[in-house]
């Protein structure tokens, strides 16, 4: 099987069979963004305690690309620290601008890797880390 079909494969599942859809009825802080240039939408919930990110929750519509990496944006931040879940959105950022970044303690944000090669795709991959930057930076 070629990365590629792996990588796709992997993107599916995650669009397919979501993590972490849905929202908390607890007190969260909240972040709705869209991407205007193609309508993709997130509202992302996130648990925050003592500067731990205990848990992360979305809702939305989009392509797969931007559904997907929400997905995988919302298992990978789970016990982080705020300062840890910045770095992996900057890490996450610079990936799908071609740099050379890997991630070995979650391997599944790489099969987005290949969105640098679509700019107009960058948006989607990166609105729900936007969101979760955005959540940290300005809480609500």
């Amino acid at each position: 099987m070629q990365l590629d079909d792996l990588y796709r494969r992997v993107i599916m599942d995650h669009y397919k069979k979501p993590r972490n859809r849905g929202t908390f009825d607890a007190d969260v802080v909240t972040i709705d963004l869209n991407n205007p240039t193609c309508g993709d939408r997130i509202s992302l919930q996130l648990q925050v305690n003592d500067g731990i990110v205990e848990a992360a929750r979305y809702t939305g519509e989009g392509c797969s690309i931007s559904m997907s990496s929400a997905s995988m944006m919302t298992e990978a931040v789970k016990g982080k620290t705020l300062e840890q879940a910045l770095e992996l959105a900057d890490r996450f950022s610079a990936m799908v601008k071609g740099e050379d970044v890997t991630f070995e303690e979650y391997e599944d944000i790489e099969a987005l890797s290949g969105v640098c090669k679509f700019p107009a795709r960058i948006k989607c991959a990166t609105l729900a880390w936007n969101a979760l930057r955005k959540g940290i930076e300005e809480p609500s």
